[in-house]
């Protein structure tokens, strides 16, 4: 009925039942009206009419079916060689986009991806002279109709529309109308077949358990004469679960729901039609217009929403005049939806009998085998399964499909040089540390270049940063620390120095880095030491230090003959004197535990270091003064 109509170039909306080949309905006249070589070459038509745009636009609501419908135009336009592209997310961009450029004549698209492709200039909708729209209910329904229109403004005003379905309500064809120009309405049905359903599709309808559910799936997949069987659900989430309880029991059984990557559904599906795996667990977006072969039984584990996601599940069976079963199992929640459905559909199960696993009519109507139990016996497990079936690199956006990067990866960490471990630890307390001598590796000797009594650096490094001190007021250490840069000499005398409380203090003798230069009057000061703070103090020598002492070089030795530019001068045991261990005369009791206190800068000379000793026997210390007066009194 369809055919005369379509290739005469009228507009049609054609609304048929499930399997009874809508797609060679729109399909056949849009291979007619599109323009290929072969015809040029056999005078039919004018060589001006050749493009390398697309002629006929095919829009479908889902992946599957757009992969589908685009296999059989392959298929029926192969003798006139007819070239026919889907365009889908979920795939890679460059494989698409350079088919384009290789000129197509027929696009199968959804609607997202077709939009992407439009709108970066890749897809030229100029030269479209028919425009399908596959499952037209589903297409114009209040989520897709944005996209369809926005795809319609890309298109020529003047082209042939067809819009088939096997549901068409009354609101979805007066919008469509909208769209086209004079439609003649077909609405095909067979004399002895009346309703709505297709009349070689037996309907059980069962009230069921949720809790008793899979056990009875797996009874009903045992059945006599059971071929293929597809299980729908209404969610993702029941899906995967079923599908994982399935292949428990021993079934060969696949999934396809949103959740998985475009390259595992089309696993599951491939599968499916390859006898690999009998049972396909999906949700509704294998329910229109997937045909495959051999399809005996439909089960519903979950009612559906509405009438037509009804007609469109147990559409999958029964096709092309073959006979089905379709099951519907409904929960105590969903019977008000179902009396609805059935309503609506007319329906004779108003009401459905309460059904269990173990129930005696479930094995009657279905023909199931006496004593059958919910695992599937091992000598019946003959199908390899959907590991045998092997997943498909897409390219796919979002992450999926990429394996390569992850093998690549520890060979790039592999190849790189080890890290360099560090030289020296600083300790918080000192317990770290001896009380004898640190050893650090000093810098290189080249580095220093010595002319006769004189010393020459070469650039001077840039100073570390140092951070400042938790302990204490927050400007200390901004206002003790000198910059090299700016001051390179410290003047310090040779009095008994002020001690100054420092954050380690028993860290202080196990970590003394003194780094001393001498020139011909004067010891200058290179890089210098990260420190906690440094007290500059006037004094006769010129010495850089942070909070060690250093051993005062002999009065006749002014040059050194070969000195280091950061000569570590480590100072022996005997030599060292601590502050903070000196005796105390009538210390203080303090219940209140004690914070600490800053390191005691060093002198630099023995003899002083005596004096600082008689003084702190003679006069207490005093450990409980504020510290930003005794800093304002050093500096």
């Amino acid at each position: 009925m369809t055919l005369p109509v379509a290739l005469s170039g009228s507009d049609v909306i054609g609304q048929a039942k499930t399997g009874t080949g809508k797609t060679l309905g729109f399909g056949l006249p849009l291979l007619e009206r599109v323009t290929v070589l072969a015809d040029v070459e056999a005078g039919r038509a004018a060589p001006e009419k050749l493009t390398d745009a697309p002629q006929a636009l095919i829009v479908v609501p889902t992946r599957e079916l757009c992969q589908q419908v685009t296999n059989d135009l392959l298929t029926a336009g192969k003798v006139r060689n007819v070239r026919v592209l889907a365009i889908y997310g979920g795939r890679a961009y460059e494989p698409q986009v350079e088919a384009l450029k290789k000129g197509i004549d027929v696009v199968v698209g959804t609607p997202g991806r077709l939009l992407d492709l439009a709108g970066q200039r890749k897809l030229d909708l100029s030269h479209v002279r028919v425009l399908v729209l596959d499952e037209a209910d589903e297409m114009l329904d209040l989520g897709f109709l944005p996209d369809v229109e926005r795809i319609i403004t890309m298109l020529p005003a003047k082209r042939q529309t067809m819009l088939f379905s096997a549901t068409m309500p009354g609101a979805v064809i007066s919008l469509a109308r909208r769209y086209m120009s004079q439609p003649t309405h077909i609405n095909a049905t067979s004399p002895d077949d009346e309703g709505t359903t297709v009349k070689n599709t037996a309907q059980h309808v069962y009230r069921a358990h949720s809790m008793d559910k899979p056990e009875m799936v797996s009874r009903i997949l045992q059945a006599n004469g059971r071929g293929l069987a597809m299980i729908f659900c209404r969610t993702k989430r029941t899906a995967a679960d079923i599908a994982e309880q399935l292949e428990k029991r021993g079934f060969a059984s696949g999934a396809v729901h949103g959740d998985l990557g475009q390259g595992a559904r089309e696993q599951a599906l491939r599968a499916f039609r390859n006898g690999k795996v009998d049972v396909l667990v999906c949700t509704d977006v294998a329910a229109r217009g997937i045909d495959v072969e051999g399809v005996t039984h439909v089960i519903n584990y979950q009612s559906p929403e509405d009438e037509k996601t009804y007609l469109h599940r147990i559409g999958r069976t029964g096709r092309a005049g073959a006979k089905g079963i379709a099951i519907t199992l409904v929960d105590w929640d969903d019977i008000p939806r179902w009396q609805l459905i059935n309503k609506a559909l007319d329906l004779k199960f108003p009401d459905p009998p309460e059904t269990y696993s173990t129930s005696p009519h479930l094995y009657e109507e279905l023909d199931i085998p006496a004593g059958t139990k919910g695992v599937l016996p091992r000598t019946e497990r003959t199908r390899a399964g959907l590991r045998a079936e092997e997943i498909e690199d897409l390219g796919e956006t979002g992450g999926r499909g990429r394996k390569s990067a992850p093998a690549a990866a520890p060979a790039v960490r592999e190849e790189r040089p080890p890290r360099t471990p560090r030289q020296r630890r600083r300790t918080r307390g000192g317990s770290a540390a001896e009380e004898g001598a640190v050893t650090v590796p000093a810098p290189a000797a080249e580095a220093v270049e010595v002319s006769g009594s004189a010393e020459s650096v070469s650039e001077p490094r840039t100073p570390r940063r140092r951070r400042r001190s938790r302990v204490g007021a927050p400007d200390i250490a901004a206002e003790a620390a000198v910059d090299v840069a700016e001051a390179p000499v410290v003047v310090i005398d040779t009095e008994p120095a002020v001690k100054t409380r420092t954050r380690a203090a028993k860290a202080t003798k196990a970590k003394a880095d003194v780094t001393v230069e001498v020139e011909a009057e004067a010891v200058t000061a290179t890089k210098p030491r990260r420190s906690r703070a440094r007290v500059v103090k006037p004094v006769t020598e010129e010495v850089d230090f942070q909070t060690a002492p250093v051993a005062e070089p002999a009065p006749e030795a002014k040059t050194v003959t070969k000195p280091r530019r950061r000569a570590r001068v480590i100072k022996p045991a005997e030599d060292e004197v601590d502050f903070q261990i000196a005796p105390i005369a009538e210390p203080e009791t303090d219940t209140r535990p004690r914070r600490r206190t800053r390191a005691a800068a060093k002198p630099k000379t023995e003899a002083v270091a005596d004096a600082a000793v008689a003084e702190g026997e003679a006069k207490p210390r005093r450990r409980r003064a504020p510290r930003a007066a005794a800093v304002k009194t050093e500096s």
